[in-house]
């Protein structure tokens, strides 16, 4: 797979567009009157939304087109573009592999020595894959570990990371940043569980954590309002505490949060401690950051799912975090050397312009779309996807998408309407920002690749303009 997308990038960028059907690079066409129209009730100007609608098989014919040829920011549409890059770079059987290493000698059950975890930038080392890792090293016979935890992050190249930077909320989730060894999304999961007969509130986090203390909240009275600042929390990396209340009208919650000021090495420590406990392990060591040794011994890897699976929940349920790691491995899997994001946005627009497909506004940050600086247009995501449609990893970049009406982020959006079920849509939301991008089977039989961006202080009030379109599409495509 990777060699038939290498020598793609090696054909010249005038012979593959001269094998591009004529009405491609068409003039543009005319939107329809109906979406105008729901533009301007949203207080829209047309100059503000770029829109392109072309037929992926057959002709290619456009059938809608304005300011197609203009960057927009693409919010979170832009995960389309890692994650079909990533399908055809990569492949689609490509797994990420967590290795574990001996740094020393083992006498029966005992290392005397290191234990070094490499990273390779798995996006998905959730809790249950990594304990049935750490099930596969006590397979080996080791259980007291008389060394230290080495964590080898070096397929990433180390970079400052500020996670209040997009939006100045760092506790936020999708404020994680990359790491060749994520654990977990390094996310706290608290569960806060009122107990009105003892007025108390009881809280259960996940993972458990070694030595980890957590301060619950009061029991208080009054509305639910904004009942995550009410708990006044301070987590950091000895503890979470809760100095205020939660209302008893709340009844239970639950709040995922980044522990910004844990760093990575210290949530991989207080979570390694405690699941290598809870397997009848002893270890009494520091947990440091290391390179592997030339001459250290592989005990045993961790092979990650597909990625088909992994840029399933990317596209389905917008997960920025795992769109990070799949940028940095393009990097470090097609260029050799560590990754950063810069390295991956440079892999992608080489790919684009071997595909023929004029990516000269295309400006990638961080390959989520959790950008302000984000930038592509709607022809050259159309363009991509046509091209995506005709690749042989179509099925899984089609399926890894919401499916109208019925999942993912669009799975309140046209339910009663007779494009539910008929099209696959990925969405994108950012203050100002309101993007769709993806497939309609039309009721001709037809497939059509639709993207619109819009990029304007009304942009919320455009989803109905988008909707019509794609209901559009479906009856006159």
């Amino acid at each position: 797979m990777k060699k038939i997308f290498a020598l793609r990038l090696l054909l010249p960028f005038s012979l593959l567009s001269s094998l591009l059907p004529a009405n491609v690079q068409a003039q543009e066409s005319s939107v329809p009157a109906s979406f105008s129209k729901a533009l301007q009730l949203a207080g829209i100007p047309a100059q503000s939304v770029g829109v392109y609608v072309q037929e992926v098989d057959g002709s290619g014919k456009v059938l809608a087109s304005s300011n197609a040829a203009t960057p927009f920011n693409p919010a979170s549409t832009m995960k389309l573009v890692t994650t079909d890059a990533a399908l055809e770079l990569l492949g689609p059987t490509y797994r990420w592999k967590t290795q574990a290493y001996a740094d020393g000698s083992q006498a029966g059950n005992v290392l005397q020595g290191d234990l070094i975890f490499k990273g390779n930038g798995d996006p998905k080392l959730v809790l249950e894959n990594f304990w049935l890792f750490l099930r596969q090293i006590r397979a080996k016979g080791i259980r007291d570990i008389r060394g230290n935890i080495v964590l080898d992050r070096s397929t990433f190249d180390e970079n400052a990371y500020d996670p209040s930077e997009f939006d100045g909320d760092p506790m936020k989730p999708y404020n994680v940043g990359p790491d060749a060894l994520l654990l977990n999304y390094k996310t706290l999961t608290f569960q806060f569980v009122p107990d009105a007969d003892k007025r108390q509130v009881n809280v259960v986090l996940d993972p458990p954590m070694s030595g980890y203390q957590v301060k619950p909240p009061r029991l208080g009275q009054g509305s639910c309002d904004d009942w995550q600042g009410k708990l006044q929390a301070a987590v950091d990396a000895d503890g979470a505490s809760f100095n205020g209340a939660l209302p008893a009208s709340c009844g239970e919650k639950t709040w995922y949060v980044n522990p910004y000021k844990m760093n990575s090495t210290q949530y991989f420590g207080v979570v390694f401690r405690q699941m290598w406990s809870d397997l009848g392990g002893t270890f009494s060591g520091s947990v440091k950051n290391g390179v592997a040794p030339p001459d250290a011994r592989l005990i045993t890897e961790w092979n990650s799912v597909t990625l088909p699976e992994v840029i399933r929940d990317i596209n389905k349920y917008s997960n920025n975090v795992m769109a990070r790691q799949v940028l940095l491995t393009i990097a470090s899997d097609i260029l050799k050397v560590p990754a950063t994001p810069e390295r991956g946005a440079r892999a992608i627009q080489s790919w684009l312009t071997g595909k023929g497909i004029d990516a000269s506004g295309l400006v990638i940050e961080n390959g989520s779309g959790l950008s302000r600086n984000e930038r592509i247009s709607a022809k050259t995501m159309g363009r991509m996807m046509t091209s995506a449609f005709q690749s042989p990893t179509m099925p899984e970049f089609v399926s890894s998408m919401p499916l109208v009406g019925y999942d993912g982020t669009m799975r309140k959006r046209l339910k009663d309407q007779s494009v539910a079920g008929q099209a696959h849509v990925k969405t994108g939301t950012l203050n100002d920002v309101r993007a769709i991008a993806g497939y309609v089977l039309a009721t001709s039989g037809k497939y059509y690749a639709v993207v619109c961006l819009i990029n304007h202080p009304n942009a919320p009030r455009g989803q109905a303009a988008q909707d019509g379109l794609l209901q559009w599409v479906y009856e006159n495509g």
